[in-house]
């Protein structure tokens, strides 16, 4: 498993990273998109039908399924706290995957582990 750390360097590498405020929606739930995202800095918290089920720090990524034929968003994503966010669409993540192939079991993992989170609470 990829620590925080190394998840962090290797979203470091991608330019433009965004700001989000406390509060302010990253995307919503069955929106469609073409972008995972990973956290520099702030906390993003999950939601599923307007519930909290999850909250991601600094180095963890979230929004991946997209990346692996997901064809809406599962869920809602909302900027807890103050957030830096950096973006990988499939060209960044195949990319990332090559100079750090440990990252590709991690991305699986983390999104596996909350598939598994969010059927168990429906």
């Amino acid at each position: 498993m990829l620590s925080p750390v190394v998840t962090v360097g290797i979203f470091q590498k991608q330019p433009d990273p965004k700001a989000f405020s406390a509060g302010q929606v990253i995307f919503e739930e069955g929106q469609s998109g073409d972008e995972m995202y990973g956290i520099l800095e702030g906390e993003i918290n999950i939601l599923v039908n307007g519930k909290v089920v999850e909250t991601i720090e600094a180095g963890g990524v979230f929004g991946a399924g997209v990346l692996v034929g997901v064809k809406s968003r599962t869920y809602t994503a909302i900027a807890k706290v103050d957030s830096k966010l950096v973006f990988l669409d499939e060209k960044g993540f195949l990319f990332a995957v090559q100079e750090t192939p440990m990252f590709a079991i991690e991305v699986m993992r983390s999104y596996s582990d909350r598939l598994s989170r969010l059927q168990r609470l429906l």
